[in-house]
């Protein structure tokens, strides 16, 4: 009985070819535009956490100023000294270790070659903050940190603009005015937030960018790494707290430093990929809707179109449910079609785009299946209506009809 239906249904479809088609339009639109975002929203939301996750976890980013980039205007806020950084690693519960940073720019030349990079004046602590193994070479010495030598470890962005194929490590190159010795290069670790290229780096001791590009004691960045045990809101409390007494900011005015939570961005980057997601697949879920509005004029049309078929099939002996399964069958039959067409119309659209938008393809069979189960059940919905239509036709109408 029941593949008997399906085959007059898709009888029915093969008669229309072109008018199936443009019927089935609204739906392959549909469950094409809900798939592609959805999959898209995902991959984006994987590509925003790992490159948040590229700055650490449980890390906290203390820096001068009220946040990225140059601000509203008046004198810079200075920068801290190396007195707060013990302050932070001494004082504050929950801070594992901390990396003081001195930073600047410069150009790295060698052999003819340059390349104008960051300069990062820092300790062996910084490779330990956000764990950042050597590629090649070594860590600083103690002895090489406490005297400020002139030697330096690369990030891979550096090392292939100056030294293409070759390894570096064992080479002098020069950084400004300086020449240091490379000791060290770092394994790449590509893009961070906010499309920063963590491995364009010159990293050198402190004292050795303090004494000799700075021209000062001061530090530019603090790197927190934060205990696992604790929260990393209260201990960025603390930090405010303990910061806004040591550069003298009385209550009432803002803080002259800003505490960059990677954590916290990290959350709020996912809630907004997946809000802004939600939003757009909602928007492009109204084609199914208006798909299966096309599908009910459709099979309305097809019921007055045969109307003497139905009444004939009534005549010799059918009952009404047989009519109605008939024609709810071949709603389905329409509206599943569309939905397999969607899939496959956003599998290809998803391959364009994913080279693109620089994301991984992250195939997710369970936005496939419940996007195909809703095709479906919208040929339910609205095939139901002409399908009932058609069942309950009266005979001798049916058959005086023209």
């Amino acid at each position: 009985m029941i593949w008997t239906t399906l085959l007059l249904a898709l009888r029915s479809i093969a008669r229309h070819k072109l008018r199936s088609f443009l019927t089935t339009l609204g739906i392959i639109i549909g469950v094409a535009a809900v798939v592609t975002m959805v999959t898209l929203g995902k991959a984006t939301t994987a590509a925003v956490q790992a490159s948040i996750s590229s700055l650490g976890t449980n890390i906290l980013q203390v820096r001068p100023g009220q946040g990225f980039g140059r601000g509203g205007g008046g004198p810079r806020p200075p920068d801290f000294k190396i007195e707060d950084v013990d302050a932070v690693r001494r004082q504050i519960s929950g801070v594992r270790i901390v990396a003081e940073e001195a930073q600047s720019t410069g150009t790295a030349v060698y052999e003819g070659g340059n390349w104008s990079t960051t300069v990062n004046g820092t300790t062996n602590d910084f490779f330990r903050v956000n764990p950042w193994p050597i590629a090649s070479g070594r860590e600083f010495t103690d002895q090489e940190i406490f005297a400020g030598k002139s030697v330096c470890i690369l990030g891979n962005t550096v090392k292939k603009n100056l030294y293409r194929d070759k390894d570096p490590v064992g080479t002098r190159m020069r950084i400004g005015g300086i020449s240091c010795d490379v000791v060290g290069l770092l394994i790449a670790k590509g893009q961070a937030g906010f499309g920063a290229d963590q491995d364009d780096v010159v990293v050198m001791p402190i004292k050795a960018v303090q004494r000799r590009i700075t021209g000062n004691r001061d530090v530019r960045v603090m790197l927190v790494g934060v205990d696992a045990a604790y929260s990393t809101a209260q201990v960025q409390a603390s930090i405010t707290s303990l910061l806004r007494e040591r550069r003298n900011i009385t209550n009432g005015k803002e803080d002259d430093f800003f505490i960059f939570d990677t954590n916290q961005i990290n959350q709020t980057l996912t809630q907004s990929t997946t809000l802004l997601t939600g939003i757009v697949s909602a928007v492009a879920a109204i084609s199914l809707v208006v798909g299966g509005i096309g599908i009910m004029n459709i099979m309305l049309v097809s019921v007055t179109e045969r109307t003497r078929e139905i009444g004939i099939r009534l005549a010799i002996g059918a009952v009404a449910r047989e009519v109605l399964l008939q024609f709810l069958v071949e709603a389905i039959a329409l509206s599943c079609l569309g939905g397999v067409i969607g899939l496959v119309l956003a599998q290809a659209v998803i391959a364009g785009l994913v080279p693109v938008l620089g994301v991984k393809w992250l195939f997710d069979p369970q936005i496939n299946i419940v996007a195909f189960a809703i095709s479906a059940v919208i040929g339910v919905v609205f095939g139901y209506f002409p399908a009932r239509r058609a069942a309950s036709l009266n005979p001798i109408d049916a058959l005086r009809h023209e």
